[in-house]
């Protein structure tokens, strides 16, 4: 089992930060997802632990080990590239037995690899088959097969469903999670851009921001399991980029601040939200957050203007505009017979409101709402 920690990590190119103070432990068996926007660093992080670049400052450890100076082939760990890189002249078997045949290990013991790898990944009927007779997916898998058999402490994997079309991605997605469960010793770090991919695969998230972004801090902006990224934002940052759509984000001023939450104006109207703002003044600008799938349409005070709706058969996304000022939102809907240019009415459930102060941190909830109806 493999412990993977990052202390105080910084990279730098003739004097730009690239990456900043990251603080992360990764644990024996994990599955860790990398995501943030591009140039946010998430690549650069990985081929850190690979080796591929030099640590600027701080300490990388495996297992209790400082590796900041041990080379690439002596970290064991395997790479998985967003291109295959595949031998094109050599057989799938070949192209998998080649890293272990540089190692000069016993013939018998890179067959069994191999083979333990070919039949986790499904590979046996493809074997004496050459890439260039493979799908992408089917490609992918031997290359993933190829970091396998190297038996690594840790597997790094650099989006690589990035050139996969839609089908093939779900495909490999769901083989890269029984593969995590098959090979449970061993820890898994993973960089992409899907949010689909990191919300399905993901045991951790690291969300990353730009070091330009990061106001002198480090490019870290959140970690925890998925499903606290998505209901427990920690910022605006965090809000913005994760969930798809994004979370519907409201300009509003605090009122009052009472012991159960506090009451805000948000578009002419109050609006109360069970949060800590003690710390606020009256007159404080906050921003509102809430999930599309938590508008509640066809009923409340508030009403505004059906702009768009993307129909997508399960259900649809409708863009509602407030005709006083024109604020928009988004709301999510199994309602089917909703139309351009329609008037609705709509609410916005306490419970589902998340508070963001002027500096873009997220307010803390308290156990029970404020009792006024949004």
């Amino acid at each position: 089992m493999t412990q993977v920690s990052l202390n105080h990590i910084a990279l730098s190119y003739n004097g730009q930060h690239v990456l900043k103070d990251i603080n992360l432990e990764i644990a024996p068996g994990e599955f860790c997802v990398f995501i943030g926007p591009s140039g946010c660093g998430k690549s650069s992080l990985l081929r850190l632990i690979a080796g591929l670049e030099s640590v600027s400052a701080g300490t990388l450890t495996i297992d209790g080990q400082t590796i900041n100076d041990v080379p690439p082939a002596e970290r064991n760990i395997s790479m998985v590239f967003q291109s295959y890189a595949l031998y094109p002249h050599m057989t799938v078997y070949d192209n998998m037995a080649f890293g272990l045949t540089r190692q000069r290990l016993p013939r018998a013991e890179i067959e069994r690899r191999v083979m333990d790898a070919a039949r986790i990944l499904q590979l046996e009927p493809l074997l004496m088959r050459k890439p260039g007779a493979l799908s992408g997916g089917q490609r992918q898998r031997v290359a993933i097969g190829r970091a396998i058999v190297k038996k690594p402490k840790v597997f790094l994997f650099d989006e690589p469903l990035s050139n996969l079309d839609a089908s093939l991605r779900a495909q490999t997605r769901l083989e890269i999670a029984r593969l995590h469960r098959t090979l449970a010793s061993a820890s898994m770090i993973y960089v992409t851009h899907d949010q689909v991919e990191a919300m399905t695969l993901a045991d951790k998230i690291v969300l990353l921001c730009p070091a330009a972004d990061a106001s002198g801090q480090s490019n870290v902006v959140q970690i925890g399991t998925p499903l606290e990224l998505y209901h427990q934002p920690a910022n605006l940052f965090a809000a913005r980029f994760i969930g798809s759509p994004a979370m519907n984000l409201l300009k509003a001023s605090l009122q009052t601040v009472a012991p159960n939450g506090i009451v805000t104006m948000l578009q002419g109207q109050h609006c109360a939200v069970g949060v800590d703002g003690d710390e606020l003044a009256p007159g404080a600008t906050l921003t509102l957050g809430i999930r599309p799938e938590h508008v509640v349409l066809g009923q409340g005070e508030r009403r505004a203007r059906i702009v768009h709706v993307e129909a997508l058969g399960e259900h649809s996304y409708v863009h509602l505009e407030w005709t006083d000022e024109q604020a928009t939102l988004v709301a999510k809907t199994q309602n089917e017979e909703l139309r351009v240019g329609q008037n609705v009415a709509f609410s916005l459930p306490p419970r589902a409101l998340h508070v963001f102060g002027s500096d873009g941190v997220a307010l803390r909830r308290l156990p029970l709402d404020a009792i006024v109806r949004n």
